[in-house]
């Protein structure tokens, strides 16, 4: 609240000069402080009987001596000084309650423009600072810093919480926060707990004696705690606190709430880049093994995508090089490797652009799916797409022996198998089992360099979009009725 001092309004010369119209008595009148001090002596006597006049000896304590009066000047309950005499006393007071209360007044209203400065100057620097941060241990240590400079406290902290522990873990600190920045606390403690819970602030004097604090080394007295709130939950909280014995005022609450609600955006914009280059790397590491579609499969867990066993209906595609074991006598085994990272590189970059999954790689051979783990529409055709592609692909790789030896064979087949995660705890394999991925490595076996075949199934999804010539029927073990199979000619 502002102060007001009576001496400082007795100085402006304009208030002196109205009490002095205002007097009309030539009674003295005096005014002091409120701890008795002289501030003018000379209303309603003469000056030139000034030196005459001994106000002490006609005053007294009790203001009952000689009938002098002695009036408080009063701001709300507070008293500032007195006006002592004995005629229109009353009438200064009067006048200097009504001067007081517009003084306090108008430093009310500086006060609050102040603030407001001094709050819109705050966000306007903090957002600044913020605006190209994406470190959330970055952006809290601005928070508490900035409200440090203008709320008093002896500790502060910003936390976060962790839903796989369900604990609010404290991401920056100062002054004695840092004592316990590692020591996590159950989202349903404290007054923390409580903001955390409720999404709403606290602003608790007296902190001591409120049944929600939690005892440790950061003693506080005073604490204010504000959510850290996103569109739709609550992320975490941010407390400011003092271990002496001070009051926190609602002004203090307001300036903090205003802080927070401005790092929480800066907040949740920097956990989600975190969370977006955490996904990167992991997708990036699992990019070397499978999928685009199984890494991704991997990352989201989505409901559509599922990594677990069951009976899907997918398109399966083997690739093998014709007379590999006879061309890897001609090669050093260094070069033997190098042109087969090539070749596996360009073949996996056509499935891959043809929304297929390689399943795996066994030998110089090529398995790979389309339809899981993802489900695909016409994944018949992707599958004949893609075997295309692979073939062309095969005329345009760089080296020279590669394009010259290389000679690959293709089959397709498609059905109903088991997909999934298949292996022993220590290790799995996402692969497909069923008859149609045999029949679909039996026509790779069939066919010759350059050949891409297909069964019926394949052929009846596709015959509007490739052209085909019929190649014969093939016996399968444990079927009863032969295999027919089509060539693709492209």
């Amino acid at each position: 609240m502002p102060s007001v001092s009576l001496n400082k309004i007795l100085l402006k010369g304009e208030v002196l000069s109205l009490l002095r119209g205002l007097i009309t008595t030539t009674s003295p009148i005096t005014i002091q402080d409120h701890k008795g001090k002289v501030l003018v002596s000379d209303l309603g006597i003469d000056k030139a009987n000034e030196k005459d006049h001994e106000l002490s000896s006609s005053v007294s304590d009790d203001g009952n001596a000689d009938q002098t009066l002695k009036v408080p000047v009063l701001l709300e309950e507070e008293v500032l000084g007195w006006v002592i005499g004995t005629e229109q006393v009353e009438q200064v007071a009067n006048f200097l309650n009504y001067v007081v209360k517009r003084e306090f007044e108008r430093k009310t209203l500086a006060a609050d423009a102040l603030d407001k400065y001094r709050e819109i100057s705050l966000l306007y620097t903090i957002s600044s600072k913020m605006s190209d941060c994406l470190d959330v241990q970055a952006i809290g240590t601005l928070v508490i810093e900035e409200a440090s400079r203008l709320i008093k406290s002896t500790s502060a902290s910003v936390m976060l919480h962790n839903p796989h522990n369900n604990a609010l873990e404290i991401v920056s600190a100062k002054g004695t926060a840092e004592g316990i920045k590692y020591s996590p606390m159950d989202a349903n403690d404290g007054i923390a707990g409580y903001v955390f819970a409720t999404g709403k602030p606290e602003l608790v004097n007296d902190a001591t004696q409120d049944p929600r604090y939690v005892i440790n080394e950061t003693e506080s007295y005073a604490i204010i705690c504000v959510p850290i709130l996103t569109k739709d939950r609550t992320i975490g909280v941010v407390n400011i606190s003092n271990s002496e014995p001070i009051n926190y005022t609602s002004q203090d609450l307001k300036l903090f709430t205003a802080l927070v609600t401005q790092a929480s955006g800066a907040i949740e914009n920097a956990l989600l880049h975190e969370n977006k280059l955490r996904e990167e790397r992991i997708k990036n590491n699992l990019e070397r093994y499978l999928s685009p579609q199984v890494a991704q499969a991997v990352i989201n867990q989505a409901d559509q995508v599922s990594l677990t066993t069951s009976k899907r209906r997918i398109a399966m595609l083997f690739s093998d090089i014709r007379n590999f074991t006879t061309k890897c006598e001609e090669l050093e085994p260094e070069d033997l490797v190098a042109y087969l990272n090539e070749y596996f590189t360009q073949m996996v970059d056509v499935i891959f652009n043809h929304q297929g999954t390689v399943n795996k790689f066994v030998g110089d051979m090529i398995v790979a799916m389309f339809g899981a783990p993802s489900a695909i529409a016409d994944r018949e055709y992707w599958a004949i797409a893609a075997a295309i592609n692979m073939q062309k692909r095969m005329r345009e790789i760089p080296i020279t022996w590669i394009r010259e030896n290389f000679i690959t064979g293709i089959g397709i087949s498609s059905g109903d198998v088991i997909v999934g995660n298949i292996g022993s705890p220590q290790h799995m394999d996402y692969t497909a089992i069923g008859d149609e991925m045999n029949i679909a490595s039996r026509l790779q076996g069939l066919a010759q360099g350059g050949q891409i075949l297909v069964t019926r199934s394949v052929y009846e999804a596709t015959q509007a979009n490739f052209q085909f010539r019929e190649f014969g029927t093939l016996p399968v073990k444990g079927k009863k009725n032969l295999v027919e199979i089509f060539e693709v000619i492209y």
